[in-house]
């Protein structure tokens, strides 16, 4: 009783799901219908969004803003805290502290900058390693199953991919 309804599952299970792979697209969300130019011939696994460009490009160009303009007033601060301080005024200590925590949340700002930075780039470069090894695993995927396939190529000839009759066989 239970092979039988075992059988009866499994039927149903074909009849339900085709033998072909299916690769949907999901909506890009910005009104398209698809892809910008359509999908290729191995299909679509792209990580070229111009707004994640735009934002590693502003966070980059931040870092550099800050890296030549924000940095240059940390030495004159620290020089004339010291200053002061040796004149005895309590105002060079109140600048050290203030010279302190700007040095503390710059570099935690430029970190910021240079993690999304980095992080945009190498999410790219990962994105695109993981695309063409899955073109190639599709392609080779692909020769396999033709090679497997008894009816491919033209009606009442040889399949194409196990080569021509050589002169033993006929």
């Amino acid at each position: 009783m239970a092979w039988d309804e075992w059988e009866q599952l499994k039927a149903q299970a074909a009849e339900r799901q085709s033998t072909q792979m299916q690769l949907n697209q999901l909506d890009p969300g910005d009104g398209s219908p698809g892809t910008a130019g359509g999908p290729s011939r191995y299909g679509d696994l792209k990580v070229a969004n111009a707004s994640l460009t735009k934002i590693g490009k502003s966070a980059h160009d931040l870092y550099n803003a800050l890296w030549d303009k924000a940095r240059v007033a940390v030495p004159s601060s620290e020089s004339a805290a010291g200053s002061l301080s040796q004149q005895g005024f309590a105002l060079g200590g109140g600048l050290r502290h203030v010279s302190n925590r700007w040095q503390e949340q710059l570099k935690s700002l430029m970190d910021a900058c240079a993690q999304i930075t980095n992080h945009l780039q190498v999410t790219k470069n990962i994105h695109s390693g993981d695309e063409n090894y899955i073109v190639r695993q599709m392609s080779s995927i692909a020769l396999l199953d033709a090679g497997f396939d008894d009816r491919v190529g033209q009606p009442g000839k040889n399949n194409p991919v196990y080569g021509g009759k050589n002169a033993k066989e006929e």
